[in-house]
């Protein structure tokens, strides 16, 4: 009895935390908390605009991650041993539809609806985060808090997706996934030219005043036009045949001189005259980018068939030598799908973030951009923009910040939430597109597409190539238009600390 005094009020009590600690944990799951709360203890390093990026990301790496095996059709055969896909029970249809008719629930039917969901989600999101300017408003909590119910929501709007059919479907949502692809790939080649432009600019100013920083101009031109140049010579010793591939040769040669002119284009005088920092390293970066897209391109083909020495032989694909038959490689379609998808994941991090900084003109500011210094941090120099009360005043720069003055994060969003959430739209999109193979999606399979390709996708990637060249041609020619009593445009000043970007596709 005695020993019952002693522990039963240390057990009601733990009994007591036990709830409490329960309660907390539904509150913060389900209710208005931000998710640091979940993680601060693990990582408190980790700010509460970059756990929910985190969050999304996840989030969206495992609808991607589904929508690949539903539509694997070994997959499908293993787990449900099932050849022509996944069905619903005929009396669920019978309720549903009113007949025994329903849509497949594998396969590019089953991709385009989860696809549908995640982007419906993102989309809405983007439109009630429009015009968000605090982290403290309570339109933020919509981004960094209810992350059960919104779980739940997207489960919702999936579900919803699985019920309409196939004929009211497809007509509409395949050309909004088309336009949206296309709106991605163009996003992504503005990244990967300001990258080079703004790279090329802030570096060449170092160069001017110091031979350290033209040792480093030169290093880094160096590195990209050889990896441009191995790349080169692997595609024409694993992607041409002396049999066939004709059009692969022919688009090597293509891009070789592209490569070729770009360089030569970005150190004419004329160009020069214009822009005076204009210089071989963004040409070599741009160089380096069209080559991984023709290897995008090019392993996105179908194979070529010939008959050699009586023999049937698949041509046009990796093989271990010119003489034998030559088969798909899935390692080259693993890696050809990880830097696609990685590069996806980038372009939603960079874009979101230089929407913040220049506002919804990112597109066109970014390319202006004059640098004080030169900087390995190059993208975002240390300023910040002054206090309400300090408008008419100049912006002080972030090494002379008083200790009393708020942090940065609870003045300005570290990134557009809007605009994260908008370019995450697109991205579900392009991946839709991309695993149903763009404009061929009636019959798609994961082991077709990142394997055998299709036309539509080759043509898709070699499209993304030639306009990253004109993209690139207009950045260099555009000058050459200007007037030259115009005055340019005074640059615009970053929000907030240096952060490091790094752009590709």
């Amino acid at each position: 009895m005695g020993a019952k005094a002693v522990t039963g009020p240390s057990t009601s009590l733990r009994l007591t935390q036990q709830r409490s600690g329960v309660s907390s944990v539904m509150v913060t799951c389900c209710g208005p908390v931000p998710c640091t709360c979940c993680c601060h203890s693990r990582w408190p390093l980790l700010t509460e605009s970059t756990s929910s990026r985190l969050f999304y990301i996840l989030l969206h790496v495992g609808a991607s991650a589904v929508c690949c095996l539903l539509l694997s059709r070994t997959v499908v055969e293993r787990v449900w041993g099932k050849a022509h896909g996944i069905q619903m029970p005929s009396e669920l249809c019978a309720h549903l539809f009113g007949h025994s008719h329903c849509p497949v629930l594998s396969g590019s039917g089953a991709v385009y609806r989860v696809c549908a969901g995640t982007a419906t989600f993102h989309l809405l999101q983007a439109v009630l985060l429009v015009h968000l300017e605090s982290p403290t408003s309570p339109r933020a909590q919509l981004h960094n808090s209810f992350w059960v119910l919104k779980l739940l929501f997207l489960l919702a709007l999936c579900a919803v997706a699985f019920c309409i059919p196939d004929e009211h479907l497809f007509p509409a949502w395949h050309y909004i996934g088309i336009c949206g692809g296309f709106t991605f790939i163009l996003l992504q080649l503005v990244l990967i030219t300001a990258f080079a432009h703004s790279w090329n600019k802030n570096w060449q100013m170092g160069a001017a005043q110091d031979c350290r920083w033209f040792l480093a101009v030169l290093l880094a031109t160096l590195g990209f036009y050889s990896m441009a140049g191995v790349t080169a010579v692997l595609l024409f010793r694993h992607y041409t045949h002396p049999a066939g591939c004709l059009l692969n040769k022919m688009l090597l040669s293509l891009h070789l001189c592209f490569c070729g002119l770009l360089s030569f284009l970005s150190i004419a005088p004329c160009i020069r005259l214009k822009q005076p920092r204009s210089g071989l390293l963004q040409a070599s970066v741009i160089s380096c980018y069209i080559m991984y897209l023709t290897f995008s391109a090019l392993s996105s083909r179908p194979p070529e068939s010939v008959i050699l020495q009586g023999q049937n032989h698949t041509l046009c694909l990796p093989g271990l030598s010119k003489m034998e038959p030559q088969t798909p490689d899935t390692s080259v379609a693993v890696l050809s799908a990880g830097i696609m998808y990685t590069c996806v994941l980038l372009a939603c991090v960079e874009a979101s973030y230089l929407a913040e900084v220049f506002g919804p003109l990112w597109i066109v500011k970014v390319y202006s951009y004059e640098f004080q210094k030169p900087s390995l941090c190059f993208c975002c120099p240390k300023i910040v923009v002054p206090e309400e009360g300090q408008r008419g005043g100049a912006a002080k720069p972030a090494d002379q910040e008083t200790s009393t003055a708020p942090p940065v994060q609870a003045q300005h969003l570290s990134y557009s939430y809007s605009a994260f959430h908008f370019v995450l739209f697109l991205a579900s999109l392009y991946v839709m597109v991309t695993l149903t193979s763009w404009f061929s999606y009636e019959g798609a399979e994961l082991e077709k597409t990142f394997t055998t390709g299709s036309w539509a996708t080759f043509w898709v990637k070699v499209a993304s190539c030639w306009a990253c060249v004109l993209l690139y041609l207009g950045l260099l020619l555009a000058p050459l238009c200007q007037s030259p009593t115009q005055d340019p445009q005074p640059p615009p000043i970053f929000k907030r600390q240096c952060h490091r970007i790094s752009i590709a596709r």
